[in-house]
This record gives structure tokens, sequence and C-alpha cells, in this order.
């Protein structure tokens, strides 16, 4: 069987970091959360005090920052499941809140932090056997991918989702404001300037708003069969 590289785009809260990391570990690819490498970046700027009270970022001092931020991931042993790293501090925890969610959407817009991530999300695809999910994987990063897959569902039903998620976590949540954050990403994700959110031509569209856990799962394995068996 092949090896190919699946990238799977779609909105924040669709559930595509879940869906990308359980495909993984069922097919025995690498999964790679470029969400999660954004995040750590507005994590580093929250920490080094370069957003304002407005929430504006100081882009001249995050760019010369930017060569001393290392993303990675490592493996949990106790879950399976990769973690976000960030400068070798495991920050997973850290990085879902909402605040980072907040400030999640213009820094992603920032081309310079784009083309910084690019380039390492592209090399860790060098080797195909690639699972990996984000805002422009099958645009931009990864136009040749052999499997595309665009995730929508409802901003209500995204909503609740990261309320109960939050919940779950003993995290504070408030659902209007989830809903709130939810609608601002969306409209920053699709119309920044540097790679917006968009479907790829060739994606398949996944609309899980009412699909359960396993008839996602039936649906990703069949598309997976059929493009490692060409």
């Amino acid at each position: 069987m092949k090896k190919i590289v699946i990238a799977i785009d779609g909105y924040s809260s669709c559930g595509k970091s879940t869906m990308a990391k359980d495909l993984a570990q069922e097919v025995g690819y690498i999964y790679v959360d470029t969400g999660a490498m954004y995040r750590a970046v507005t994590l580093y700027a929250m920490r080094h005090g370069l957003f304002d009270a407005e929430g504006n970022i100081n882009v001249e001092k995050l760019e010369s920052l930017l060569p001393e931020v290392n993303i990675s991931f490592k493996l949990n042993p106790k879950t399976g499941k990769p973690e976000t790293c960030l400068n070798n501090e495991v920050v997973e925890k850290e990085i879902r809140s909402l605040e980072v969610s907040q400030h999640v959407s213009p820094i992603a817009a920032l081309p310079f932090v784009r083309a910084k991530l690019v380039e390492q999300q592209q090399a860790m695809g060098n080797e195909k056997g690639i699972v990996m999910d984000g805002r422009d994987i099958g645009t931009v990063v990864f136009p040749n991918a052999e499997l595309k897959i665009f995730v929508t569902a409802s901003a209500e039903i995204r909503a609740q989702r990261r309320f109960k998620e939050l919940e779950a976590k003993g995290m504070p949540a408030d659902f209007d404001a989830i809903l709130k954050n939810v609608e601002e990403r969306d409209y920053i994700d699709t119309h920044r300037e540097t790679s917006p959110l968009k479907q790829a031509d060739d994606a398949l569209v996944l609309d899980n708003s009412h699909l359960t856990i396993a008839e996602q799962k039936q649906w990703l394995m069949e598309k997976f069969h059929e493009r490692t068996a060409e």
C-alpha cells in the first residue's frame, strides 16, 4: 500500500485535530497539528508581552524573536497522543485556553509567521505517510496532497463542542463568548490576505454537524483506502 499525504482543512472547532490524530493512529501515519503550531507562537507572544491592551501585536519585536521559537511534538507515553512543545516545554493545555484562541488568528495572519511554519510543515511531509490539519494545508502547504478533506459544521454546533471541551477540562467556559470567538475567527481566517481559509478545488467536503464519531471515522477510512489503492 503506497504512502500518501493527507491534508485536512476547515473551520475552527470542527474537531479537525481529533479526527486527524485518530486517523493517523489508525493507519500508522505521523500526525502534525499545524493549528497547535500557530497557538504555540501565540502563547510565546503573550508570554513576552507582545500584545497591547487592545490586542495589537508588536510585529517588529515578534519577527526579531521568531528565530528563538522552536515548536516540536512529543508523544505522551500514557495517552499515545502527540503533545505540543514550545522550546522543549509541553504547552498542550496552555495553548487550548480561550485567551490563546482570542489572539491566534491575527498571529496566524502574519506572513513571516506563516512562512516560517509552512517551511517546517513541508519538511515534515517529505517522506509522506503524514496527516496534517490546519487552514491552508491543501491549498498552500501540500497543494499536491493525494487526499484533501475540507471539514465544516455550523458555528453554533462548533461553539457547543468547544464549550463542552473546556468544561470537561475544568476550564472557564462562556457559551456566548465562545460563539463570538468562533464567528470572529471564521471571518479573520477567510478574509486574511496571506493563505486565507478556502476549500481546495480537489478537496472532499465533510460536514460533520450531525455525524457521530463512528460515522465520520468510517467515511474517512473509506476515502483513505480509495486513495492508497490507486
